[in-house]
């Protein structure tokens, strides 16, 4: 499965950006969808997740800034980011998960937050 992940840049802390995950084939109800970061030497940190039931999760450290959404028809999720600060900087990732199948992982795409 191509993910295909794109809106990074760099911004300004207190700003918003969007990240946007094409797949290459629909998402269906049944398929979990992720948004991971990371940066240089850390692991990587799982940010929001869609479920296979459809109920979206996020890390607390992201609860209330960032909004994960789905849209069937352009088969693409996407991550509204808000009042970015640096700590957000990280190589954001999509990655998909569907039943029985190994994760799908999209290419990522850098967000940089100056202070």
């Amino acid at each position: 499965v191509q993910l295909q992940a794109s809106g990074g840049g760099l911004v300004q802390a207190g700003t918003s950006l969007t990240l946007s995950c094409e797949a290459a084939e629909r998402i269906y109800s049944s398929v979990a969808m992720y948004w991971y970061r990371q940066t240089p030497g850390k692991e990587r940190e799982l940010v929001a997740r869609l479920t296979s039931g459809g109920r979206i999760e996020y890390s607390d450290s992201v609860k209330g800034r960032f909004r994960m959404s789905k849209d069937v028809a352009k088969n693409t999720v996407y991550l509204q980011m808000n009042n970015l600060g640096p700590e957000d900087t990280a190589v954001y990732y999509c990655s998909m998960l569907k039943p029985n199948r190994p994760m799908y992982w999209g290419q990522g795409t850098q967000v940089t937050v100056s202070s």
